[in-house]
């Protein structure tokens, strides 16, 4: 992932991207905004895209659409997505989310510090899936956060298996 990576973050109530922005400036990472289903998938097929947050309703294309159709394209299956309702729990929602493979459903008020976590955690594990994860700005890590994980690391085939040798029980005494 380069370091121009974005949080795209789309609803179509403009305080509520307000909102949003708020809550995610202090991580230091580059924010786009949409107001729109469409534009959020032109934000997303023009690249650069970390991690996307979206409301799920919206007039035309919704939440749940962009999502769908993030996840059938090859260059954008591999943003992760954070889906954001006012409805409440809704199964129905929940359930096609899941089918969707969206990483999380989010129900209004937020919790800024919830959405943060969730958005830092999604954006670093995009960095590992795409390249060298860039320097963040903003806060320095926690203190006890010093190991980094590999920058590049190999990925297993659906075909491959991992073998562990075998190792006694219990050792003999």
């Amino acid at each position: 992932m380069s370091a121009d990576m974005k949080v795209l973050l789309v609803d179509d109530h403009e305080d509520n991207l307000f909102a949003m922005e708020s809550i995610l400036a202090p991580l230091g990472y580059p924010l786009e905004l949409a107001t729109s289903g469409d534009a959020a998938l032109k934000a997303a097929l023009h690249g650069g895209i970390g991690v996307a947050v979206l409301d799920v309703v919206m007039p035309g294309v919704n939440g749940l659409d962009v999502a769908r159709y993030l996840s059938r394209l090859t260059q954008t299956r591999l943003i992760p997505v954070i889906l954001v309702t006012g409805r409440g729990h809704d199964n129905e929602i929940a359930t096609q989310a899941l089918r969707l493979g969206v990483a999380d459903y989010l129900i209004k008020p937020i919790d800024p510090w919830a959405l943060r976590i969730k958005v830092q955690y999604l954006y670093r594990t995009s960095a590992l899936l795409t390249g060298p994860a860039p320097r963040q700005r903003g806060p320095r890590a926690h203190p006890g956060e010093t190991a980094q994980l590999p920058a590049r690391h190999r990925q297993l085939r659906p075909t491959e298996t991992v073998r562990i040798p075998h190792q006694p029980e219990d050792p003999p005494r």
